[in-house]
């Protein structure tokens, strides 16, 4: 097998998330369903509470799309039964767009809540965003520890050192760092920055980023010359040298 092919196999296993579409409107169901597999998804899909639970408890899935109006168990109660089942994010899905109904939404612990009628492309980067943060959250997909030349970062005690000397940083430069240097000589887009590691990065202003790589130099002194602005593309670090 050689290494085109083997990437290939390795980009199609990292995408091929299952996700459980819960939706009583059958041409909604589908519009979802149809464009999920399109990107890449393993789809499955209840039109109602019941069915949802009980498919729940048959399968594993990574995320799921729960819409709050649905016969029999409403999307809230769905939610609190897959939270006590299973650390797994949810998205609601709703035409219901006050403040109370948002609130509620949260009140049951989902991940993100998205209102009806909405945007496929901007529905489909707030569930890569959500799939991601959980990827880097789980300790068997990232090495705790990171150590690039005088930095050294640990994921589980979120210390980050410099030269010997400790460095406080907030979660998100924390997060941008941790980025940057587990994957060395690679280049990011201030877009890509913005859709791995802000929530809603479609609405957010490219140049947070700026400020934030700003920042993380000034706080990480001589060594944060190791980050790199590739003009007119983005931040990298370079490879270390062998």
């Amino acid at each position: 097998m050689n290494i085109q092919t083997k990437s290939i196999i390795l980009l199609y296993n990292e995408t091929m998330k299952k996700i459980l579409v819960v939706e009583d409107e059958p041409e909604i169901r589908e519009l979802l369903g149809n464009y999920l597999r399109n990107e890449g998804y393993d789809v499955a899909s209840a039109e109602d509470g019941v069915a949802a639970i009980a498919l729940f408890a048959k399968d594993r899935y990574d995320l799921v799309l729960l819409d709050i109006m649905i016969p029999k168990i409403d999307g809230y109660g769905v939610c609190e039964v897959i939270k006590k089942q299973a650390d797994v994010p949810v998205i609601f899905l709703s035409a219901l767009g006050d403040e109370k109904s948002l609130l509620k939404g949260y009140d049951v612990m989902a991940d993100d809540y998205v209102t009806k009628p909405f945007s496929m492309p901007v529905l489909l980067r707030k569930v890569r965003a959500v799939l991601r943060r959980e990827g880097a959250a789980d300790p068997a997909k990232a090495a705790s520890l990171v150590v690039y030349g005088d930095i050294s970062m640990n994921a589980d005690t979120m210390e980050v050192f410099a030269a010997g000397k400790k460095v406080e940083l907030t979660a998100r430069e924390f997060d941008l760092l941790a980025l940057l240097l587990k994957h060395p000589g690679r280049v990011f887009t201030r877009e890509m920055l913005l859709d791995m590691l802000w929530d809603y990065s479609a609405f957010v202003d490219e140049r947070i980023v700026d400020s934030h790589i700003k920042n993380l130099r000034h706080k990480l002194g001589e060594a944060g010359n190791v980050i790199e602005t590739v003009r007119g593309r983005g931040y990298k670090v370079a490879k270390e040298d062998p």
